[in-house]
């Protein structure tokens, strides 16, 4: 990343005289109100995570940190997420505290944003909230963009040692396939992948030799969440619409998608808004369909190499 000058548009606020910090609102998610009353707010840090890395340089919340997720967020030797040493160094150079009130938010219905939520959750950030709307709201609102990148004094923050329990692995899963562990699975992708009528979305670059889902999984595309601006809906809504597939919160579920980042938005929203017992299966589709020697469900009878 590159944190160079103070974003304008918040250093304005600041001359003007910020004084009072803003209680951050209750639960998961700020509106876009909130995020305007606490542009110049030293307790708030708001960062973007959006799919299209490039869309942060062409304007963005003014103040606000890119983290670019295929590069800041994950580990560029391993298949893995960030490390804590790494992240950590992150979050210094943000200026993030103890204290700090972070927002994400992004394109795409806040897609990668709540994946960087999952990551920031992993290392002991667990009070990260969500922009409502992320970034098609803001910009429908003809909210204010800028261009500046802001640049914050070092922060000291150290994150816990222990990474927190919101990873499932392949073997976390066959343990549900093979071995009957009382977990349901949710697959968040489209219904074509689902069935395995496609391998994979066009144009994407992560594929699995195989097609279907893993037994036993239900389905819920993950943009069933939300509305058309980008809001989530309601609890209420999203509590029904998941109780009309099975997944009511009585017991622990793993979502998973192709790669892990899909997923991530239906874990933030069973997890974060509904409070239920959830692990996100990072490894997805694309580890447990080349994986060798486990079960799938594929309706479609598609073959490999016949598409």
């Amino acid at each position: 990343m590159n944190f160079r000058t103070a974003a304008v548009f918040a250093g304005a606020l600041a001359i003007a005289g910020w004084a009072t910090t803003v209680q951050a609102q209750e639960g998961p998610l700020v509106t876009a109100d909130w995020v305007q009353e606490n542009l110049a707010n030293p307790d708030v840090r708001i960062f973007e995570v959006s799919v299209d890395t490039g869309v942060y340089e062409r304007g963005h919340i003014p103040g606000a940190i890119n983290l670019a997720w295929h590069t800041d967020l994950v580990d560029p030797i391993r298949r893995d997420i960030v490390s804590r040493e790494n992240f950590q160094a992150v979050l210094q150079q943000a200026g993030v505290g103890e204290d700090t009130t972070v927002v994400l938010y992004g394109d795409n219905n806040n897609w990668f944003a709540a994946w960087g939520a999952w990551v920031f959750d992993i290392h002991g950030l667990n009070d990260v909230k969500l922009l409502d709307g992320g970034r098609k709201l803001w910009e429908a609102e003809g909210l204010p963009l800028d261009t500046a990148t802001p640049e914050y004094a070092a922060s000291t923050i150290e994150l816990p040692a222990e990474a927190a329990d919101l990873r499932a692995r392949l073997v976390d899963v066959l343990e549900v396939v093979e071995n009957g562990a009382d977990v349901s699975l949710v697959d968040i992708r489209g219904p074509k992948e689902f069935s395995g009528e496609i391998f994979a979305p066009e144009g994407v670059q992560e594929l699995s030799i195989r097609a279907g889902h893993i037994p036993g999984a239900v389905n819920f595309p993950w943009g069933g969440a939300v509305n058309e601006n980008g809001t989530f809906k309601s609890a209420d809504e999203l509590k029904a619409a998941f109780a009309a597939i099975g997944i009511d919160g009585s017991k622990p579920i793993i979502t998973y998608c192709r790669i892990g980042e899909r997923s991530s938005h239906t874990w933030f929203v069973l997890s974060r808004i509904l409070g239920y017992e959830v692990r996100n299966y990072d490894g997805s589709w694309t580890e447990y369909g080349n994986a060798v020697g486990v079960p799938i469900d594929n309706p479609s009878g598609t073959v490999w190499g016949k598409i």
